[in-house]
């Protein structure tokens, strides 16, 4: 059985970034852009990534140029731009497509995991992701990081 911990991202720096790296952890995969209306979501998934993180928590940011060219910059202007405007301390991969044909292997599979709902539509979308690699459930864009459903979610995935 495939589970999200047999995917690999390229960490924003550039090094690998396999998922087998977050075993044992709850993942809140999310789709990010730096000039979105959303893009202020950046404070609220660092605040859940800090309230989280020492049970458990990995956000994991998938900055994403593919809805209204939202994410023009160099992954160094990304990650200069997260650290300095938001003080993201999670980690972030490489950018890349996360819908269509070219979208990378994770997003495909988790379509196929939990359907419809884990196609990105926009710019924040996010998965949760089980301590055993497993597609738990898929969050729209507008949900805010700190939305009961979504808190109530990693808790119990927790």
């Amino acid at each position: 059985m495939t589970t999200a911990h047999d995917f690999e991202f390229q960490a924003i720096d550039g090094q690998p970034l396999p998922l087998t790296t977050f075993k044992d952890k709850v993942v809140l995969v999310v789709n990010t852009a730096s000039k979105c209306g959303l893009t202020p979501q950046y404070d609220g998934l660092e605040k859940l990534y800090s309230t989280y993180k020492d049970q458990g928590l990995v956000v994991l940011g998938v900055p994403c140029n593919q809805f209204m060219g939202q994410e023009p910059g160099t992954d160094a202007e990304i990650q200069t731009f997260c650290s300095t405007t938001f003080g993201i301390d999670f980690p972030m991969t490489s950018k890349v497509d996360v819908k269509e044909a070219g979208a990378h292997p994770f997003y495909k599979w988790a379509e196929q995991e939990l359907g419809e709902p884990a196609v990105p539509v926009w710019n924040f979308h996010k998965i949760l992701i089980g301590k055993n690699g497993e597609a738990l459930q898929a969050f729209g864009p507008r949900t805010e990081p700190q939305d009961p459903g979504l808190t109530a979610a990693i808790e119990s995935a927790l």
